[in-house]
């Protein structure tokens, strides 16, 4: 698994990680349990977009300095910004999933900072595991990328179909199996995550939440992580554009609950984007499309998605 970055780099990276859950788990914990704004959400979308803007044009310095080529360095830096556009895209549709759960499990908003602010740092851990495992597969089956490519365009074409569907828990699996594993609470303790009941600890259904936000993360990683090898091979731009893109979720969750009639066909376009990328690596052998232009195809499906969105909201 072969990387371009140097080790300073990796350095610096891990250590914006680290400095990003103090924030959140030290800083922010000092306001205790509220309600996120609108324009709270906003700044902090604001901010986490321009760590990664940063911290990509100090990618781009590295690169520049170690290669002493702006072309490879313009490259690299490219890489980044569309594996970063693409996950932050697809991480849309983690969060439309995070308001279901929410809104199934009735979780009162005080409470919704803590349950992203934990399933963040899981999704942190066990996609750091998925790409370090998959690039490792990559770089010993390059079938592999086939795999992944007819498995986007398969999964693209699924979400195109269910798009317009009302989405239901009940009927979930992994709820079902969660519910199986252990006894729950009928009400909220607090932030708590265990509450006695009855002389028996038992869990409250804020863990329960906690669960479901994690499974799913992990199914939605499944299709994000193969998406942006189809961009880079390099690990250290596959792991930081999606860490990065994830380090923002928190925010954009509660900026895209406020307006999420707005954005109602952006499944569509996430769709596309899914069976272009899985095309995309379908052809790598024959006709490798450049990654400026996957950048330019990304974007303009997202505009034209939201714009269209926009033109036939329910409550315009």
């Amino acid at each position: 698994m072969e990387t371009i970055a140097p080790l300073w780099l990796w350095l610096v990276f891990v250590s914006v990680v680290l400095a990003a859950l103090f924030v959140d788990f030290v800083v922010l914990k000092q306001q205790g349990a509220h309600a996120v704004g609108v324009k709270e959400a906003l700044h902090w979308s604001l901010a986490w977009v321009a760590v990664s803007l940063v911290f990509n044009v100090l990618f781009w310095w590295a690169i520049k300095d170690i290669t002493g080529s702006t072309a490879i360095a313009n490259e690299k830096a490219l890489e980044f910004l569309t594996g970063y556009l693409i996950e932050k895209s697809l991480a849309v549709d983690n969060i439309f999933v995070f308001l279901l759960i929410f809104t199934y499990f009735a979780v009162p908003p005080a409470y919704q900072k803590r349950v992203l602010m934990i399933g963040i740092l899981g999704a942190i851990v066990l996609r750091t595991i998925m790409i370090l495992v998959g690039a490792w597969l990559l770089d010993q089956f390059h079938w592999i990328l086939y795999v992944f490519g007819a498995f986007l365009i398969l999964t693209g074409l699924k979400m195109w179909w269910a798009a317009d569907k009302e989405s239901d828990l009940d009927d979930n699996p992994a709820l079902k199996l969660l519910r199986r594993l252990m006894p729950v609470s009928k009400a909220y303790d607090g932030e708590k995550f265990f509450t006695i009941e009855n002389g028996k600890k038992i869990a409250t259904p804020l863990l329960m939440v906690i669960a479901m936000v994690a499974l799913t993360d992990v199914i939605f990683a499944v299709d994000s992580i193969p998406a942006i090898f189809a961009i880079t091979k390099d690990p250290f731009i596959v792991l930081t554009s999606n860490v990065f893109a994830i380090l923002g979720l928190r925010a954009m969750f509660f900026l895209l609950q406020a307006a999420a009639s707005r954005f109602h066909l952006l499944n569509y376009g996430l769709a596309v984007i899914l069976v272009f990328i899985g095309t995309k690596m379908m052809l790598i052998d024959i006709f490798k499309i450049p990654v400026a232009v996957s950048l330019g195809v990304v974007l303009g499906i997202l505009v034209i998605t939201m714009i269209w969105s926009s033109k036939t909201a329910p409550n315009t």
